[in-house]
């Protein structure tokens, strides 16, 4: 299984100096994988509680853009994979979208993962200008402009939304015929969409028998679809407050020592999993700590 680590973006590592260095320095420990995720805002009376319970985390509050914090962990890096989890697409027109990621893909010599996701809040869509109904239509007709635009000799589109007349779009990514697209979501709906179109899930830290349900739904839509299902990928997000002392096996991965977190990437990869990223923004405002559980991880991972 494939290894990766969220990129430092938000709260106090919110700093362009340190997302570079930092960036550099986790390509050096081994990881395969740098991941960045995207929040606008965080409002004062939340219009939708936080996923998992507890309150939405302070640090949402200093947010870099997921996109320049990519381009600056392409800029100081050198093979090390790039993705967003997840890059709330539906906040920007598609074919606006899909110039900024080619040239992001270029910049990088075709390291970009395009992870999308619909999001929970719908403060942020209110403030995005977005309608919140819909959300599952306005992502399959951005999935039809991306392709057209990665993808045409001639770019063309007519849709309820967008409409891109015959043009010429010549910026193509490096990654042909596109970077890899994978969707987020853990209704039905998103898992059977993630088996008709995209190229892998993004999912979170949870029970393994919820884990594989859920992915189940996504390889039989795939079979379904006339897909073949090897070339689909689970990416697993995990978001652990890490403790010194262990914590209740129950309470892992949510809570637990670097050792216990190392454990349940294990038991993913024995699962299936084929790629899994762990954020310690929250659990930790020091940039030493920040990377000394980064190597102690990938440490614990690489010696089995």
């Amino acid at each position: 299984m494939r290894l990766g680590y969220a990129v430092p973006q938000y709260g106090a590592f919110a700093d362009p100096d340190f997302i570079r260095q930092t960036s550099t320095a986790l390509e050096v420990m081994g990881y395969d994988s740098l991941w960045a995720g995207d929040r606008i805002l965080l409002p004062l009376a939340p219009s939708d509680p936080y996923p998992g319970g507890g309150t939405i985390p302070e640090a949402f509050g200093t947010f870099f853009d997921p996109l320049t914090a990519l381009t600056l962990a392409a800029v100081g890096t050198r093979e090390i994979r790039l993705g967003t989890s997840t890059l709330n697409a539906l906040w920007q027109p598609p074919v606006l979208l899909a110039r900024t990621l080619t040239s992001l893909d270029l910049l990088s010599h075709g390291r970009l993962d395009v992870g999308i996701g619909l999001g929970w809040l719908r403060d942020e869509y209110a403030a995005a200008g977005v309608p919140w109904r819909g959300r599952g239509a306005r992502l399959e007709e951005t999935l039809d402009v991306l392709e057209a635009v990665w993808t045409g000799e001639v770019v063309e589109h007519k849709g309820a939304l967008w409409t891109v007349p015959p043009s010429r779009i010549d910026l193509k990514p490096c990654q042909r015929p596109r970077p890899p697209v994978l969707l987020a979501g853990f209704t039905p709906p998103a898992l059977d969409r993630v088996g008709r179109r995209a190229d892998g899930w993004l999912g979170t830290a949870m029970p393994m028998p919820y884990l594989t349900a859920l992915w189940d739904i996504a390889l039989r839509a795939a079979s379904g679809a006339g897909r073949d299902l090897s070339a689909l990928r689970m990416v697993v997000r995990v978001n652990p407050q890490i403790t010194d002392s262990p914590a209740p096996a129950d309470e892992v991965p949510r809570v637990g020592t670097v050792r216990q977190v190392a454990d349940y990437l294990l038991t993913l990869a024995e699962a299936g999993a084929h790629e899994a990223f762990v954020d310690v923004q929250t659990t930790t405002s020091s940039r030493q700590r920040f990377l000394d559980v980064a190597q102690e991880l990938v440490t614990l991972l690489r010696a089995g």
